[in-house]
């Protein structure tokens, strides 16, 4: 007898369960009918309980979770993290020489570690355990013979597919599980099976707190909780072990013509088109079952957009605040956070923080001539341990990242903390692509994957190659500071380091790579306490590369510390960006050349000249010079006029008036004192130029 699609089934939890009680107890097995002594049709979730059909108890039901169409009627989706059914032990049916365990399935991602699909154990010293391994794989797990036994799946489940899935168990025949009706692995006889009699029931959880599986050092993960980023839909145990040819008019006849409710899943940056220019507070949605993890209300997540360009830049609670710059077609590139470590705990870093707990982001500056956006963070370990922390104060590593942003896709990186805090040893930066899950390495980078240049043009480009050696043999340019990452999408992201910046693991890698997952998916988005976990599936974002890595030069005031970098990102080739990287490593000299404004000289950090209004009153006008050359050009200026006092100003560039929209944006940003001014103008050369400013209304 089989059941199709079609044949009447409504939603209705107790016509579905009467229905497919029926049907199962049609089924012949010899001696016996097959009658399962559990049964959640899973169709509807009353008052934290869901009801077992076979034995009418309400069982504990908690955690998030969604009803979505099932195989018939409707299944539950857990959230992969906090979903789980409880049975208590006093009230799950004993088991013995044999029985049967089986439901359909469908997979939003693989679970971190083994995880129960149905399972009654206790620390594998008793009972068994029906579960999903991190690659897809079916287990059916039992202690039998004395001895914890385990019969593995040769294949994969499927992701966003239901699949029916079961395992026997007989004294005399042994273990089998079975994938869609088909044969999937068998244990010959294993002894006498010995059950966890006071062990709960567990449907879609792990029973005990696991390690990731894949962590590069034990000593720097934690054991997690995690339920099954799935969808299960009528989950039966049956005290015998059903014949092969049941499990096939299973699979053949409950299958659903639909798809399981499991979008594919998108790194979220926001809307993929121009502007206008500034940085805007949003709520980047991933998918619901990450979303509803976290306390937070409206708004807690910053894009800068760019007028004319699709470009974005995302601090995301996904990245722990770690800003992207994202490409017209979604394809994103990180960096690294400051980052110390020990051999106790592993990596002190951004990455560690999945909650955000130390982790915040402002929007400090938003004019038409410029964005500013400051990060603040603390490096922490997977235990939630502070970095250099001092015995005395209690205070220990905190890092202000300031993110000045302007029209022509830049963004100055300026990254400053305490002085005498920082500690060793430390890391900067390590450029990282990311990809969506479903996305490989050669999705995201193309086999020539980035170039490195020094300042006066001289390159060289890295690629994917067969059998790379460990220290290249290309000739690399002498004191590289740039580099361009050649991901799969019209522009391109890059970075310039300040001369004297040392660039390191310049190196083609294996080309093996690009067919394969990100190397890394504890970072980004995910949410255990990890300190690295190799990607060995395309399920989850991954983070990859890592490479080049540079060594800044560092600078300190009286009280800070701080380095500086310009990233950005065009649709230029790469020696556009060469003019870019010299206005900013050799800006041209400035000559206040009439006027009482008094220069205070380029600022690398703001990628822009200061000027100060001695006189603290309303300011006159002023005439500036500046002796660019080809070895010194003007890539766009900025000019921030301090105590300027004034809303607005007329510009001229030599002599030519500028208007709004025409190369000018100006921007007044009120202080505690008065009012400074940002002036952004949109101009190239090679050739000295003159800039004159007039306060608006002289």
């Amino acid at each position: 007898m089989i059941l199709r699609k079609g044949t009447g089934l409504r939603t209705g939890t107790r016509s579905k369960a009467v229905i497919l009680l029926g049907w199962l107890a049609a089924v012949p097995v010899p001696g016996r009918e097959s009658v399962p002594i559990i049964f959640y049709t899973l169709d509807e979730i009353r008052d934290g309980n869901v009801r077992d059909e076979a034995s009418g108890t309400a069982d504990a039901f908690s955690g998030n979770f969604r009803l979505i169409p099932g195989v018939a009627g409707r299944a539950v989706k857990f959230d992969g993290f906090t979903t789980v059914i409880r049975k208590k032990a006093a009230e799950a049916p004993a088991l013995s020489e044999a029985f049967t365990v089986e439901a359909w399935i469908a997979l939003g991602a693989y679970p971190w570690n083994w995880c129960g699909v149905v399972s009654q154990q206790s620390d594998q010293k008793a009972g068994y355990a029906l579960e999903v391994g991190p690659l897809g794989e079916l287990g059916l797990k039992l202690f039998a013979g004395g001895e914890w036994r385990e019969c593995l799946s040769r294949e994969k489940i499927p992701l966003r597919n239901w699949t029916h899935i079961a395992g026997t168990y007989d004294r005399a025949r042994g273990l089998a599980i079975y994938l869609d009706g088909r044969p999937a692995g068998e244990l010959r006889p294993a002894g006498d099976f010995q059950p966890a009699a006071g062990a709960d029931l567990i449907v879609g959880s792990n029973h005990e707190k696991r390690k990731a599986a894949f962590i590069h050092r034990e000593f720097g993960t934690l054991p997690a909780w995690y339920s099954l980023d799935a969808a299960l839909d009528n989950v039966a145990v049956f005290d015998r072990a059903l014949p092969a040819v049941r499990f096939a008019e299973v699979a053949a006849g409950q299958r659903p013509s639909a798809a399981p409710v499991i979008p594919p899943r998108v790194l979220p940056a926001g809307p993929a088109s121009p502007g206008p220019f500034g940085a805007v507070y949003t709520k980047l949605d991933y998918y619901w079952e990450w979303d509803d993890l976290f306390r937070v209300a409206e708004r807690p997540d910053v894009v800068v957009r760019f007028d004319g360009s699709p470009v974005r830049v995302v601090f995301w609670r996904g990245t722990r605040y770690s800003p992207a710059w994202v490409t017209e077609n979604n394809l994103w590139m990180a960096d690294q956070s400051v980052e110390a470590w020990n051999n106790v705990e592993g990596c002190f870093e951004h990455m560690q923080d999945p909650k955000c707990l130390y982790s915040h982001v402002r929007v400090i500056e938003n004019t038409p001539a410029r964005a500013v956006v400051h990060w603040r963070y603390a490096p922490v370990s997977a235990y939630n341990h502070l970095w250099n922390v001092d015995e005395r104060t209690g205070w220990a590593l905190w890092i202000d990242e300031v993110y000045y942003f302007y029209p022509d896709r830049t963004g100055i990186r300026r990254v400053t903390w305490q002085k005498n805090s920082l500690g060793s040893p430390s890391q900067f930066q390590e450029s990282i692509p990311l990809a969506s899950p479903g996305q490989l390495q050669g999705d995201v980078v193309n086999v020539d994957y980035v170039t490195v240049a020094n300042l006066q043009g001289e390159k060289v480009v890295f690629s994917y190659v067969k059998d790379p050696p460990k220290e290249t043999t290309k000739p690399v340019p002498a004191e590289p500071s740039i580099q361009m990452h050649n991901l799969k999408a019209a522009n391109k992201p890059f970075i310039i380091f300040e001369p004297g910046s040392r660039m390191r693991y310049l190196r083609d890698m294996n080309i093996d790579n690009l067919s394969k997952p990100g190397s890394c998916n504890h970072w980004p988005e995910g949410q255990i306490p990890c300190d690295g976990r190799t990607g060995r599936t395309a399920d989850r974002a991954t983070s990859f590369l890592g490479f080049p890595i540079t060594y800044p030069v560092r600078h300190a005031g009286e009280r800070r510390e701080w380095v500086n970098f310009l990233y950005g990102m065009t649709a230029e080739p790469f020696d556009g960006i060469l003019p870019l990287a010299r206005s900013w490593s050799r800006p041209p000299d400035l000559k206040v050349v009439s006027g009482g404004m008094k220069s205070e000289g380029y600022d690398r950090a703001q990628r822009a000249y200061v000027l100060r209004n001695p006189a603290g009153a309303r300011p006159g006008p002023f005439e500036l010079a500046f002796a660019a050359s080809a070895e010194s050009p003007i890539h766009n200026l900025c000019l921030v006029l301090k105590d300027w006092n004034a809303d607005a100003a007329a510009v001229a560039l030599d002599e030519r008036p500028l208007a709004p929209g025409d190369g000018l944006r100006i921007g007044a940003l009120p202080t505690l004192d008065g009012t400074d001014l940002v002036v952004w103008i949109e101009t190239k050369s090679v050739r000295p130029i003159r800039i004159a400013v007039t306060p608006a209304g002289s």
